[in-house]
């Protein structure tokens, strides 16, 4: 028998059923799920340690292999966003007072810097302002000048849009003893990558993105230059084992090709409403988070609030230093159609004709 009164009575709100609206998610990330992977996530739990478990994480072993072009054996899922995978790369390649370079183009070079600056490290950013990228130079000065145990870069940094480019990068590094840990959370499965010959020691990515697979699962891989128990996310697992699936069974080449083609759709259509893409340079656009400047005369909110009350389409704005700066949209995986743009473009040209415009 209970000893106590209860004091916080049984909520109201859990005696109703649970509701999700159906929502257009073109934002960042997360993505829409596949029904597949919907079906997969609806599957009964097994133990983590059963042989069935260890076989569907062998699958998805292969499944991120394949994503990241690499044959590293040291290839896995861990639970936890992207950011868990930085913060473990970083835990385990940094020591405190070791050199660390840093390139901060947008919000996670700046969040691989705070991470690096509270375990020790002697961080170094190279700085670049929103929408630019770092150059085989700009490089290679910044390591011969702090001769550093680690470099970070961003393939796809999704608060500005910009897709880094990654060939020389590695055999730079390599030369100069150095190890390059790439963040591609926004940008694998939608741009190419090649870990293994690109010469990229340690690679990570997430589960929300292009995989459209749930939040929370992210993706890993460390070379045998950077070699690295817990109770595991089986469900998530589960969705992520499909959601690699689907990717194979569709091709990379094919994945990276639809979200080339659907992005190029898109810029076409934004142009066409005489918006301005923030990223000057064509080949430096990431093919699946494009921003847009946001448009003069109008509070950006306004813009993404109308477009969600009215056509429950999620668009978001700005992230860290491009903060009020743009309006970002993303094509990921299964949402990167041409039905999507034509849905979301039609949306913006309402939202631009009934949000109101204020004094410059």
């Amino acid at each position: 028998m209970a000893s106590h009164q209860l004091l916080v009575p049984p909520p109201a709100a859990l005696r109703k059923p649970l509701s999700i609206p159906r929502r257009l998610l073109l934002g960042p990330g997360p993505s829409n799920l596949s029904p597949r992977v919907l079906a997969a996530g609806g599957q009964q739990m097994i133990g983590h340690m059963h042989k069935e478990m260890f076989q569907i994480m062998d699958e998805i072993k292969q499944g991120i292999q394949y994503a990241f072009q690499t044959r590293n054996a040291l290839t896995l899922a861990i639970s936890g966003s992207g950011h868990c995978a930085l913060e473990a790369a970083l835990s385990n390649l940094l020591e405190p007072q070791d050199s660390f370079l840093v390139g901060v183009n947008g919000i996670w070079g700046q969040r691989a810097q705070d991470i690096g600056e509270r375990i020790g490290a002697h961080v170094h950013p190279m700085i670049k302002d929103p929408g630019s990228h770092f150059t085989l130079q700009e490089v290679e000065e910044a390591l011969a000048q702090h001769k550093p145990v680690l470099l970070f870069l961003t393939q796809g940094e999704s608060s500005s849009g910009v897709l880094q480019p990654l060939d020389g990068y590695g055999e730079l590094c390599h030369r100069y003893r150095c190890l390059l840990l790439v963040d591609s959370v926004a940008s694998l499965g939608g741009a190419p990558v090649y870990m293994d010959q690109q010469g990229i020691p340690v690679l990570y990515s997430s589960s929300q993105k292009v995989l459209n697979a749930p939040p929370g699962t992210s993706l890993i891989s460390f070379s045998d230059k950077a070699r690295y128990h817990h109770t595991l996310p089986v469900i998530g697992l589960y969705s992520l084992r499909e959601s690699l699936a689907l990717l194979v069974e569709q091709g990379l080449e094919n994945s990276w090709r639809q979200h080339q083609e659907a992005t190029a759709y898109l810029h076409r259509r934004l142009q066409g409403l005489g918006l301005q893409l923030f990223v000057k340079d064509p080949a430096l656009r990431l093919p699946t988070v494009t921003t847009v400047v946001a448009p003069a005369g109008y509070d950006w909110r306004d813009i993404v609030n109308y477009v969600m009350d009215h056509f429950n389409i999620e668009i978001t704005g700005g992230l860290g230093p491009s903060l009020g700066k743009v309006l970002r949209i993303g094509l990921l995986g299964c949402n990167a159609t041409r039905e999507n743009v034509d849905r979301v473009i039609e949306a913006l040209r309402e939202a631009l004709q009934h949000c109101p415009r204020h004094k410059l």
